[in-house]
């Protein structure tokens, strides 16, 4: 069934048994108890035939769950005339199922991000000119112009001289990668530099971005469900039940004894108690800026062991910066980087861009830079304050400043070299890279504190690259180079151990996240196919926020197990009071609403949840704070 059309299924039964039961109570106030009666099952029946057809769903699917009790204790109470107790009854079942399909459909949405970043024209030569055309029309050999910040909508090869693009979503590398004539372009990579030529040499149905489409609906139609909490504990409850009722009715001849057990037995403080815990888990999680899509991945969150992580904009920081700056002539430290910038400030360049917002947040009043030229791909010229400045490639300052004495091996793998020139004069390199974001040591320290055993880097990036960003972390493996369907085959070849958390932030990512028993998408930054494809969203742009998410859904699913017992306990306890006689179906059906009561209040618990580290710095202010 569709998701809407059964929570509006759901919300209609429940208004169905609110209105039967409140207007059966309102006839008997007037006397009119038989009219009474034929309202209260008015409203039970509904709600029992929907819950018999979802009895036969599942059986069919070989699963058993407490809807079976449910089921048998409205069934008898209709058969032998107890029409209040069956109401109740029904009113406590379409309620908890309610709260259940609310938890499950708070965060639900569909691919349509993914799918909305594919491109739907192409600007193709034809006869000398330029038309717009639907990207079903493109075919191999095409020729596209590709204009700055457009997406590549197909798989080609470059025709013009060179062509800067940023590959960040499909790869994971940081950094803009410069192809030269005749390489080739995967699409959805976005063009950072100046317009090119894409000669086409797939469709767009077999290009690189529609099988990652693709790759992230198979994952997710493959994703094995998770069982409801409740339902784990049917067996032996429904076990328990049915031996009771039988045994009151053999050994008394009276079915109403049997009538009464059932009642009592209804699952209503799993039903309801369950659900509330969880959905009061999630609220508090988005409390701490963790979105979670429902009851099931928080229940699936707090038994995760084994951690996943992509590199690029999730356990880095997914954009350059300044690691250090060399001088090798008369300019200060802080002057290279003013003259550098002030020229930077007219290339979209996204390293170039990253200087200009160092220089910025260091305070620094930049000139406007006059006569520039840029030449894409390789580096900028211009006047800064009446001086000739270059800024580019070392390779491309050295053709104006004479050798550019620079020392490769004080640049680690991954960084990227900016050298700069003034009046003709080499004057110093700036070295940048993307940074590991500061504090993962702590982080993959607290995640281990809480029961994660194995964390694994996942990254499209190249070999040395992964193993200079996670030196000294102490992961258990790095996995470079990788594609998006190798990410998938990981995550199910790991999944063969135990629950598996797959975190990261680009389209190449998507798949992984699906296939994932929990997939975490960065959600200040990461790309829209990320975020639909997990199923827990970091609201912001912070990875350590996740540890605070892991200990409220912990703690969630703690609270959730202790109504689980406690309902059970006192659900016994009152069927072996009704099996001896002393509770009729309607006093059976009031000890129940004690006992759904009683744990709703415990579940509502999972409200208060204030994680261990949060606590601990909120006391630290306090105490500062005191201190004053």
């Amino acid at each position: 069934m569709n998701p809407l059309l059964h929570d509006r299924l759901n919300m209609a039964l429940l208004v169905v048994a609110v209105l039967c039961l409140l207007a059966g109570l309102a006839l008997t106030l007037t006397e009119r108890a038989d009219l009474a009666m034929i309202v209260w099952a008015a409203g039970v029946v509904p709600v029992l035939a929907a819950l018999v057809v979802e009895i036969l769903r599942s059986l069919w699917k070989g699963e058993v769950g407490l809807d079976i009790v449910a089921a048998l204790s409205m069934s008898a109470a209709l058969l032998f005339g107890e029409t209040l107790a069956a109401a109740v009854v029904a009113l406590m079942y379409s309620g908890g199922t309610f709260l259940e399909s609310f938890a499950e459909g708070r965060a639900r949405r569909e691919m349509s991000d993914l799918l909305s970043r594919v491109p739907r024209t192409a600007t193709r030569h034809q006869d000398g000119g330029l038309e717009e055309v639907p990207l079903q029309e493109i075919n191999p050999d095409d020729l596209l112009l590709i204009r700055q910040g457009d997406v590549a909508p197909v798989d080609g090869t470059v025709q013009g001289d060179r062509a800067m693009l940023d590959q960040s979503a499909l790869t994971g590398e940081s950094m803009p990668v410069r192809l030269d004539r005749g390489q080739e372009v995967m699409s959805g990579s976005t063009n950072a530099g100046e317009a090119f030529d894409l000669r086409v040499t797939r469709a767009a149905a077999d290009s690189t971005y529609a099988g990652i489409v693709r790759l992230v609906e198979a994952a997710q139609a493959s994703k094995a469900p998770m069982a409801r909490l409740a339902d784990r504990y049917s067996l032996v409850f429904l076990a328990v039940t049915v031996a009771l009722a039988t045994a009151a009715w053999w050994f008394t001849g009276d079915p109403i004894r049997a009538v009464a057990v059932l009642v009592v037995a209804t699952p209503c403080p799993l039903i309801l108690a369950v659900p509330v815990a969880l959905v009061a888990g999630l609220s508090r999680a988005a409390h701490f800026g963790v979105l979670i899509k429902g009851s099931k991945p928080l229940e699936a969150l707090a038994q995760i062991k084994t951690l996943i992580l992509d590199k690029t904009g999730t356990l880095t920081d997914g954009r350059p910066q300044i690691v250090s700056i060399e001088t090798h002539g008369v300019l200060s430290k802080d002057e290279i980087l003013y003259f550098a910038a002030a020229l930077d400030q007219a290339s979209k360049h996204p390293i170039a861009q990253a200087i200009v917002a160092a220089a910025r947040a260091d305070g620094a009043a930049l000139p406007i830079p006059e006569n520039v030229v840029e030449t894409p791909g390789e580096g900028v010229a211009g006047i800064i304050i009446g001086r000739h400045v270059v800024v580019g490639g070392a390779a491309f300052v050295a053709a104006t400043a004479g050798t550019a004495h620079f020392d490769k091996a004080i640049v680690a793998a991954g960084s990227v070299v900016v050298s700069l020139a003034v009046d003709g004069t080499l004057m110093g390199h700036i070295i940048m890279a993307d940074a590991l974001r500061s504090g993962t040591a702590d982080f993959l320290a607290g995640l281990r504190h809480l029961g994660i055993t194995r964390i694994i880097l996942a990254t499209g990036d190249r070999r040395a690259v992964a193993d200079a960003v996670t030196e000294g972390l102490g992961l258990d493996d790095v996995r470079a180079e990788m594609t998006p369907d190798q990410k998938v085959q990981l995550v199910l070849t790991e999944r063969k151990t135990g629950p598996v958390m797959m975190v990261g932030d680009g389209v190449n990512d998507a798949p992984a996240l699906a296939a994932a028993d929990i997939g975490v998408a960065m959600g200040a930054r990461g790309a829209a196919a990320s975020a639909e494809a997990a199923d827990v969203v970091l609201l912001v742009d912070h990875l350590n926020r996740l540890l605070p998410g892991i200990e409220v859904a912990q703690k969630s699913r703690r609270i959730a197990l202790q109504s689980v017992a406690a309902g059970i306990g006192l659900s016994i306890l009152g069927m072996i009071a009704a099996a001896l006689g002393y509770l009729t179906p309607v006093q059976g059906a009031l000890v129940q609403e004690v006992i759904d009561v009683a744990v709703i209040l415990n579940a509502l618990r999972a409200l208060r949840i204030v994680p261990d580290h949060v606590g601990q710095r909120a006391t630290g202010l306090e105490a500062q704070t005191a201190a004053l």
